[in-house]
C-alpha cells in the first residue's frame, strides 16, 4: 500500500507543479477509485477568482461527476498538503473512504481547527512525500515575498 501511496502522491505532486507554474498556491490532488485515477485537480483560486476553487474541491467535483454520485466511500483522495477546514468539510460530506496527504499545514489545516470534520470512517494517512510537498510550498511563498 505504501508504494501505491507514493505513486499516487507523485501524480498529485504533478498537479501541484501545474499550480506552481500558473502562479497558484501549489497544491495538487487526485482521486483514485478501485485502482483508477478518476479525477485530478490543482488550486485555481486565482484563475477562477474563486476562494473555493481548492485542489480538493476541484477533485471532489470531478470524481462525483465521473461516478455519477456524490458519495466517494470507495475512493482515496491524494493531496499534497493537509486539507483546510472547508475542504475537510466537503470531504466529510462526500464520505471519502481515505485521505492521504503530504505536508501538514499547521496554520490552516483542518486538524488544528476542526479535527472531526472528516467522516468518522475516513482513513487518514499523512507524510507521504512530505518533504517534496513542503519544499514546493516554501519555494512558492519565498518567491512571493521577494521584491
Amino acid at each position: 500500500m505504501e508504494q501505491d501511496d507514493k505513486y499516487y502522491m507523485s501524480l498529485a505532486f504533478k498537479e501541484a507543479q501545474k499550480a506552481f507554474q500558473a502562479d497558484e498556491v501549489p497544491i495538487g490532488a487526485i482521486v483514485v477509485c478501485k485502482g483508477n485515477v478518476i479525477a485530478r485537480g490543482h488550486n485555481l483560486t486565482e484563475t477562477l477568482t474563486d476562494v473555493t476553487a481548492h485542489a480538493e474541491i476541484q477533485s471532489i467535483t470531478a470524481a462525483s461527476n465521473e461516478l455519477g454520485g456524490k458519495y466517494l466511500q470507495d475512493c482515496t483522495l491524494y493531496v499534497t498538503v493537509e486539507p483546510c477546514v472547508m475542504c475537510a468539510g466537503a470531504l466529510g460530506w462526500a464520505q471519502i473512504g481515505r485521505v492521504v496527504f503530504g505536508a501538514t499545514d499547521e496554520k490552516r489545516g483542518y486538524r488544528r481547527f476542526a479535527p472531526e470534520a472528516l467522516h468518522p470512517r475516513t482513513e487518514i494517512v499523512s507524510g507521504i512525500m512530505e518533504e517534496e510537498c513542503r519544499q514546493l510550498m516554501q519555494e512558492f511563498f519565498r518567491r512571493k515575498r521577494q521584491p
